[in-house]
């Protein structure tokens, strides 16, 4: 019988001075940095299915999803054009 998807959210922005991707999850709970967002979520799924069994246990980790929100400040993207 499988679950019914769980979905955790990962909030991320951009670290300029760091000149990386900063994402994190406090239901999990995890941070990571990267490069790309691409390679941030890899991390990030990586890391949830260490941390699920210890924060979650009983979760099927084949039901969990993560959704990204992007924080971007407009005012840097105006101040550009």
């Amino acid at each position: 019988m499988s679950q019914r998807p769980t979905i955790f959210t990962v909030t991320a922005f951009r670290d300029e001075e760091a000149d990386v991707w900063v994402g994190s999850c406090d239901a999990v709970p995890m941070t990571a940095e990267s490069e790309s967002l691409d390679l941030l979520l890899v991390r990030l799924a990586e890391m949830a299915a260490d941390l699920l069994p210890d924060n979650h246990p009983g979760l099927d980790p084949s039901s969990v999803f993560l959704q990204l929100s992007v924080l971007q400040d407009i005012g840097s993207h105006a101040a550009a054009a």
